[in-house]
């Protein structure tokens, strides 16, 4: 598992007060009993731990932890200066 992937895993699992170890990337916000609110607490959480900026309409699409991993590389991607 990469960085980013458990940097997020622990936001996660933190605002849920559950062990890092217990989620995958295929865990669903449904089976950790995450809703809305939790959802915004949890991007707020991720922004300030990346220093990147998650598009509101990008929340409804988040149905698990791997959907938060892959958002975030594909964030930081989208600023990182391009290759020559």
């Amino acid at each position: 598992m990469d960085d980013i992937a458990a940097r997020c895993i622990d936001i996660i699992a933190k605002s849920k007060s559950l062990p890092p170890d217990s989620l995958s990337l295929d865990s669903t916000f449904d089976s950790l009993a995450i809703d809305s609110l939790d959802k915004i607490n949890i991007s707020f959480e991720v922004e300030e731990a990346f220093d990147i900026d998650i598009p509101d309409d990008a929340l409804g699409s988040l149905r698990t932890v791997g959907d938060v991993v892959n958002g975030v590389k594909k964030i930081l991607a989208a600023r990182a200066p391009a290759a020559d």
